[in-house]
């Protein structure tokens, strides 16, 4: 299940809830001590050398725990309490050239600004440029507001323990926290504290999209409708077309432009592509619409807008809209059990809300809330690292897959085809979250798993790899 994002205070108190049920700190110390050892035999190979830096508390225990369980790893322990006397066999350290960095120097407790000798210590892990696995927090990185006490460690990757802390997630931390991941299951009892927002773990989607009967046909898994593309932009109708046949939907057909019908229907095969015609309508076998990617001049323009608006109050259908169509959309309330997505970066984000784009990013929580209720209350994916989906009220979930090489031109319109691809099949979208958080995680998934196959995947790559995780 998602975990809820918490205070470091809500966390302290669910520790304090363990050790009165009767678990030992030493117990979970010990899992915790396993968990990141494996995540750093991960990021590592046989026979390199791993230098752990251990501090006073628990955070320290948890790294010392795992420098004995790193096996086929030359492992170096500092124990870290004089941080002027422990650079120096730092600096010997790294002249052997580690391939990681374990920082369990400080845990979620620092609220203070470090002294100077902490700063040079923390400075000389930032400049060595080696790879950082953080333990918790990033070392100097206070867990509430995301700001660093003086100097804080810069991570590859942070694996927090049992839930994302808030200070985590704000944009001041990104450079700090580098990949966030959850180690969820360390011991603790059953978390009493609740949270509308909330961490997406992997185990969410055990199950989902859920099995297909063996007598279906291709009107059971329904049919999405695209309206993308126009001149010189022919090529995001297509991605958006091909993710959405990932999803496995019954029917996928494209409406697009007359100018750019032979370069979009040239390059699909399991899509139909057809010419739009202004008031004409959907076929009656359309269950989800997706309009926007590539509409930038299409030829039928001030009609198209006109219907769009006209769809989004009052289609009964689900609807997915991105790109230059979030511009074309009616304020205000829509027709009620329509279910509605927009799909904005935060440029298109800041641009609706009239924020700069870093306002929107530093705070992609109520950023997510307002597009939301300008837009009739309707799901938003507000793209980007850590994606936001949620609406202007209940739960909102925070993405945890994806990675840098998303940055690249077609990505947004395969997430899009993805999810329209999804919204048309009724028994996927039962419950209206599940699809879009699936969606969104598969996309960021499918990235990952390129990434750790190779350095040099395109949007091409993504496609034949989204949907295909597990």
């Amino acid at each position: 299940m998602a975990v809820p994002i918490l205070s470091v205070a809500q966390m302290r108190d669910w520790e304090q809830a363990t050790w009165a049920a009767g678990r030992t700190e030493e117990e979970v110390i010990s899992r915790v001590g396993h968990i990141v050892a494996d995540r750093g035999a991960q990021m590592t190979r046989p026979a390199d050398l791993v230098l752990v830096l251990a501090g006073k508390g628990h955070n320290g225990d948890d790294v010392r725990h795992a420098s004995q369980n790193l096996k086929d790893r030359e492992v170096y322990l500092i124990n870290v309490t004089d941080p002027e006397a422990a650079r120096a066999d730092l600096l010997t350290q790294l002249s052997l050239q580690p391939a990681l960095i374990i920082d369990g120097l400080f845990g979620i407790g620092l609220k203070r600004p470090l002294d100077a000798n902490w700063v040079r210590l923390i400075e000389e892990v930032n400049g060595s440029k080696v790879p950082v696995l953080a333990v918790d927090v990033p070392s100097g990185l206070n867990g509430d507001t995301g700001q660093p006490e003086g100097a804080a460690i810069r991570a590859t990757v942070t694996l927090t323990l049992g839930s994302p802390k808030r200070g985590l997630l704000a944009s001041s931390a990104w450079p700090f926290v580098g990949r966030l991941e959850v180690a969820a299951a360390i011991g603790l009892v059953p978390c009493r504290h609740r949270s509308d927002v909330k961490w997406t773990l992997p185990d969410d989607f055990i199950g989902y999209p859920p099995p297909r009967p063996a007598a279906a046909h291709k009107g059971t898994f329904g049919h999405v409708a695209i309206i993308a593309g126009s001149l010189g932009y022919h090529g995001a109708g297509v991605l958006c077309a091909r993710g959405a046949v990932r999803a496995q939907p019954g029917l996928v057909t494209v409406f697009t432009s007359e100018n750019i019908y032979g370069p979009i229907a040239g390059q699909l095969q399991a899509a139909m592509v057809h010419i739009w015609r202004s008031g004409a309508g959907l076929p009656d076998s359309v269950t989800a619409l997706v309009v926007g990617p590539g509409l930038v001049k299409p030829d039928f323009l001030p009609e198209l807008k006109k219907e769009v608006s006209r769809f989004w109050q009052n289609l009964p259908l689900p609807m997915v809209v991105d790109a230059n169509a979030l511009d074309w959309l009616p304020r205000g309330a829509t027709h009620s059990g329509h279910l509605r997505v927009i799909t904005p970066h935060p440029g298109e984000a800041a641009r609706i809300l009239a924020l700069r784009p870093d306002n929107v990013q530093k705070n992609r929580i109520e950023a997510t809330r307002e597009l939301s209720r300008r837009y009739g209350d309707c799901w938003v994916v507000l793209k980007g690292h850590q994606t936001c989906i949620g609406a202007s009220t209940g739960e909102l979930f925070i993405n945890s897959s994806g990675n840098p090489f998303l940055a690249q031109g077609g990505s947004g319109d395969v997430l899009a085809g993805f999810l329209g691809g999804l919204l048309a099949d009724p028994a996927v979208r039962k419950d209206l979250s599940l699809p879009l958080r699936y969606g969104v995680w598969q996309h960021g998934a499918a990235a990952d798993c390129l990434s750790a196959r190779r350095h040099n995947w395109g949007v091409m790559d993504l496609l034949e790899e989204i949907g295909n995780v597990r």
